[in-house]
């Protein structure tokens, strides 16, 4: 199947894919996130409970890596201690899928594509995962799903002049699923993400040279061979190269700015130590008579 590049709305403004995921909501109903969700005054807690019924389909849908897995086990030394931030808690998971992705949603859900932790460092996965936690932090993947919700609920209410819907039907919320996968941020709205990840990096600690690095890996995919399955970015969407030049523009600017080296990227399970008995031998002693 032909790989794209997807630019969507809460779900990865960073990645590619070999195809576009979809959140099937299926006939069965989402029960509570279905009633009384107002449109006008769309709240952060409807958002997330929308965001969480999509995000929990799809984890119902993908193979998960278990806590045993080695995906599991370096995504949890590399970013388990950095799952609460200031208005945001996060949840993550590793999805055992080659596409080069990862998402966050309203609902605070991050979901890393095992093909993502095959190409980038800890430090570059740190930048990719602190651009979606920027979008969650500064309530872009709220937006989107607000939008799509008002586009697709709304048409009904729209025309009776509500502004509350009573129930959105599964047939809305698979249009509502499908207008988040194929929504865009803004270029501000991007920049942000962007800018939120650096100084996430520069704040604890990390290498913020990463995040340039991070982005030319992409750029390297849309050249060459690659080139070919990769749908050009949308307009409102600055590129991987020029994104690339900003990070670095900002550690020369913070004059730390140093080419980084990508280090070695292990996502096996750790060796078990092995301990090694030590065998002394008591040298025989003679009394002197």
């Amino acid at each position: 199947m032909k790989k794209k590049l997807i630019v969507m709305g809460v779900f990865a403004a960073f990645g590619f894919t070999k195809m576009n995921a979809q959140i099937n909501f299926g006939e069965k109903a989402i029960g509570a996130v279905q009633k009384g969700v107002t449109g006008f005054t769309f709240s952060n807690a409807d958002a997330a409970a929308l965001s969480k019924a999509a995000v929990d389909k799809m984890d119902a849908e993908h193979e998960i890596a278990p806590a045993t897995d080695g995906y599991a086990i370096r995504l949890n030394r590399v970013f388990g201690k950095h799952t609460a931030g200031e208005g945001y808690t996060l949840n993550y998971k590793v999805y055992k899928l080659k596409e080069v992705n990862a998402f966050a949603t309203a609902d605070g859900s991050v979901r890393v594509y095992s093909g993502l932790m095959d190409i980038m460092d800890d430090n570059e996965l740190l930048a990719v995962i602190g651009h979606e936690i920027g979008h969650v932090a500064n309530n872009d993947s709220r937006d989107a799903i607000k939008a799509a919700y008002k586009k697709e609920a709304l048409m009904d209410a729209a025309a009776s002049q509500s502004t509350t819907v009573a129930s959105v039907t599964d047939s809305q919320l698979g249009k509502i699923g499908s207008s988040i996968i194929d929504s865009k941020f803004s270029r501000k709205q991007e920049a942000d993400a962007d800018l939120f990840s650096y100084n996430f990096l520069k704040k604890n600690g990390y290498n913020v040279n990463a995040e340039e690095s991070a982005f030319r890996i992409l750029a390297k995919m849309s050249e060459g061979t690659e080139a070919s399955f990769i749908d050009k970015m949308m307009s409102s969407h600055p590129d991987s190269k020029q994104r690339a030049d900003d990070a670095k523009s900002r550690a020369e600017k913070d004059g730390v700015y140093k080419a980084y080296v990508q280090q070695k990227i292990v996502n096996t399970v750790p060796a078990k130590a092995t301990t090694t008995k030590k065998t002394t031998t008591k040298k025989a002693t003679t009394k002197k008579k």
